[in-house]
């Protein structure tokens, strides 16, 4: 008995960590879909709060509609309308963060079109960032074309 109790204790936990973040769809604010898609260090629901001098992890699982050569990530901050890159990641290569979902082995590039897989990653809160509300758009592009996106409300702190 004590260790049936000890074992659910454990599963709500592990749920409990793998929270989804609600995030938007890139360019249309419509609430993405798929809730299960996107996970963001400590933000269940926006604005996710990003600390400075912390790093933030994320993950996002997509699946290409096209067979994918290469990938590289686009991400940064739009504040009051100015799109900034966040430094460290954007234009970075992203193939060797790429996991499949099934087994959660190192996929890496290229990617087969219609096979589910989980993008991971982390960046820097870095200390000169200014303390503002923004809006994270966050996509991974071949070829300056979004395969996989999303947009999230959130302030540096």
């Amino acid at each position: 008995m004590a260790k049936t109790a000890l074992f659910l204790i454990a599963v709500a936990g592990l749920i409990a960590l793998t929270v989804a973040t609600r995030v938007n769809e890139c360019g249309s604010g419509k609430a993405l879909p798929d809730t299960t898609q996107v996970q963001i260090t400590n933000c269940d629901a926006p604005p996710c709060k990003l600390k400075r001098r912390t790093k933030v992890a994320i993950e996002q699982k997509f699946t290409p509609s096209q067979d994918v050569q290469s990938l590289k990530t686009s991400v940064h901050a739009t504040i009051l309308g100015i799109p900034l890159p966040f430094i460290g990641v954007d234009g970075t290569d992203a193939c060797g963060k790429i996991f499949n979902v099934a087994d959660n082995t190192p996929a890496t590039c290229p990617l087969k079109q219609g096979t589910e897989y989980i993008y991971r990653n982390e960046f820097p809160v870095l200390p000169v960032y200014p303390t503002v509300a923004l809006t994270v758009y966050w996509a991974l592009k071949e070829n300056e074309k979004p395969i996989a996106c999303f947009e999230v409300p959130s302030r540096i702190i």
